[in-house]
């Protein structure tokens, strides 16, 4: 990894290998108001860009979004998400409308693991509507990714996106920045849409936070788990 080019700030940890940067990326729920500079910005897109695709349809479409406009984003994502009219419509079915074993139980650890960090008990619903709503804020980030998809596009593509922005997130741990992917961000396309000029031919799949770990934010104490490579892949031939 090349560094060289830029200027990182004191709170920059900048991993010393690739197998590092996998390792330390995270869903971090608290930044830095330290701002993180467009040609860095540009960088990191332009490196995620070498992801694969079929048949290079390169099937990515990204909005940057910081300062003001961000700002404005927020606060409408936010109050959208305060109000008990204005429910979500996400235009895609992100996660299972069943969820069973095991998928259930991960989806409920790292959900407990984190409520306990922050001291919400089990059946505090306000406490949980205001977590929740911190994605909306982008938890503090300076910068915004919104990314969306040709409606025309089908599976393939999305599955090339998602190699897309992991290359995102691994050429951001290799700068010393966080990221967090949230679908929540594509809980009002149509508030998305207004600001940042999407057109209606596009899905809106998700967004993502970008800048420097704050450190001294509870949240960002989680650790999740994951399956020893036993328990998902099996070697044949060897």
């Amino acid at each position: 990894m090349t560094q060289s080019a830029f200027n990182y700030p004191p709170e920059a940890d900048l991993p010393a290998t690739v197998d590092e940067a996998i390792a330390s990326r995270r869903s971090v729920r608290g930044f830095l108001p330290t701002p993180v500079p467009r040609p860095l910005i540009e960088h990191l897109l332009t490196v995620a860009a070498r992801a694969p695709s079929g048949t290079n349809t390169q099937p990515w479409r990204v909005k940057v979004a910081a300062g003001e406009v961000l700002k404005a984003i927020s606060r409408d994502l936010l109050a959208a998400h305060d109000d008990p009219n204005s429910p979500s419509r996400r235009e895609y079915e992100y996660y299972p409308t069943k969820w069973e074993e095991p998928y259930l139980g991960r989806r409920r650890k790292v959900g407990w693991d984190l409520y306990g960090l922050l001291n919400i008990a089990k059946g505090d619903k306000p406490a949980m509507h205001r977590q929740h709503g911190l994605n909306y804020t982008l938890f503090g980030a300076p910068v915004g990714l919104f990314f969306s998809i040709d409606r025309q596009l089908e599976k393939g593509s999305w599955f090339d996106y998602g190699m897309f922005v992991e290359n995102i997130m691994i050429a951001a741990r290799g700068h010393g920045l966080h990221t967090c992917p949230q679908a929540a961000l594509a809980n009002y396309p149509e508030i998305i849409r207004r600001h940042l000029l999407i057109p209606e031919d596009e899905i809106i799949i998700c967004g993502m936070a970008i800048g420097y770990e704050d450190k001294s934010a509870t949240a960002n104490a989680l650790r999740t788990q994951r399956e020893p490579v036993e328990n998902f892949a099996a070697f044949y031939g060897f």
